[in-house]
C-alpha cells in the first residue's frame, strides 16, 4: 500500500507566532497529535507535536508566552505519496518521527503518522 492510501489529506496547519497554548487547545479540539506549521519565512513546513509540547512544560516554560516557533520541529521529515508504507515506516524509525508530511512536488498534500501505518498493518490490534 502507498503513503497517499493511508495519508491523512486534511492537513490542520498553524502559525509559527501562536503560542504553545493555543497549539495545545487546537490539536485538543481537533483530536489531532500534530500540527504543520506554515512558515513564509522558511523553505517548507515544520511540524510541531504532543512530544514537543510535553517537552517545553518539561524545562518549566510558559505555554502562554512560548511560541510555536521556538519549539517546532523545523526538519521535519517528508514522504512522496507514492513511497510504500514500509519506506515511510523506516523513515520514521530511522529519524525518531512519529508523523510524516507528505508532499508532491512540492506541494502538501497530507500526513502519515506511524499510527495511522499500524491501522493497516495490524487491524485486529487495539491502538491506545
Amino acid at each position: 500500500m502507498k503513503v497517499k492510501d493511508a495519508m491523512t489529506e486534511e492537513v490542520l496547519t498553524f502559525t509559527p507566532a501562536r503560542s504553545l497554548r493555543d497549539a495545545a487547545k487546537f490539536m485538543a479540539d481537533h483530536n489531532v497529535g500534530s500540527l504543520v506549521v506554515m512558515d513564509p519565512e522558511q523553505p517548507g513546513p515544520g511540524i510541531i507535536s504532543e512530544r514537543d509540547l510535553v517537552r517545553s512544560l518539561g524545562k518549566g516554560e510558559d505555554p502562554d508566552t512560548e511560541r510555536v516557533s521556538d519549539h517546532l520541529t523545523s526538519n521535519a521529515a517528508f514522504a512522496d505519496g507514492d513511497w510504500d508504507l514500509e519506506e515511510a515506516a523506516d523513515t520514521m524509525a530511522k529519524g525518531g518521527f512519529r508523523h510524516l508530511v507528505v508532499v508532491d512536488h512540492g506541494e502538501l498534500t497530507g500526513i502519515i503518522s506511524m499510527r495511522d501505518i499500524m491501522k493497516i498493518w495490524r487491524p485486529s490490534a487495539r491502538l491506545v
